[in-house]
């Protein structure tokens, strides 16, 4: 069973990889702009074949020949954050003045453990392996920071995407992941965070 996993895990990554280039609207004059895709190709496949999470954007770069895109996700345990991102894209200087397609994170879960994922136009990250907590007291959630309306990124900022996260009981508040100290409060109240992250920066 875990085989099969992998084997359909790969597939899909290669398909990230392949066709992650559809098109929106977008203002020119921002270096780039991102909006939740929830209803993505992507997140219906992974909802249908019951593998996991996965959370999609559409991202659209500017200057793509002029920039580099770096994604990571960080992983706070116990209100500490791990020294190493749990994962890390980074791409950039493409052959195209402007890039668009998907990006995000996504989940695999097997019987015995998770992988956890990043992709983004024509590119994906080799899965790593997500520690899987066995209890029946944990409640888990995933928050957006931004929305389907679609959100200005300037260069050389660092942004939230989103926070997965687990926390013991049967319930979980909702934060505000643009407000920093709305940020730290969650990372301090939640057993498991995982932020995922974004910056672009010239090159």
């Amino acid at each position: 069973m875990k085989k099969n996993y992998y084997i359909v895990s790969s597939i899909l990554l290669l398909s990230l990889m392949m066709i992650s280039g559809c098109t929106g609207k977008d203002d020119k004059d921002n270096i780039a702009s991102i909006s939740v895709n929830p209803d993505s190709e992507y997140t219906n496949t992974f909802k249908k074949l019951n593998l996991g999470e996965l959370y999609d954007f559409d991202f659209k770069l500017n200057d793509a020949d002029k920039t580099w895109v770096n994604v990571w996700l960080e992983r706070y345990k116990d209100g500490k954050k791990e020294p190493q991102p749990l994962a890390k894209l980074s791409y950039g200087n493409s052959p195209n003045k402007v890039e668009k397609g998907n990006l995000g994170f996504g989940m695999i879960n097997t019987n015995d453990s998770r992988l956890g994922f990043l992709y983004a136009p024509h590119v994906t990250a080799p899965p790593q392996n997500i520690d899987k907590i066995h209890s029946d007291n944990i409640f888990t959630g995933w928050d957006y920071a931004v929305g389907e309306d679609k959100m200005a990124l300037k260069l050389g900022e660092t942004y939230v995407l989103g926070a997965y996260r687990e926390s013991d009981g049967n319930s979980i508040r909702t934060y505000n992941l643009q407000d920093e100290n709305e940020v730290k409060k969650m990372i301090s109240d939640d057993k498991i965070v995982f932020l995922l992250k974004m910056k672009i920066e010239k090159k």
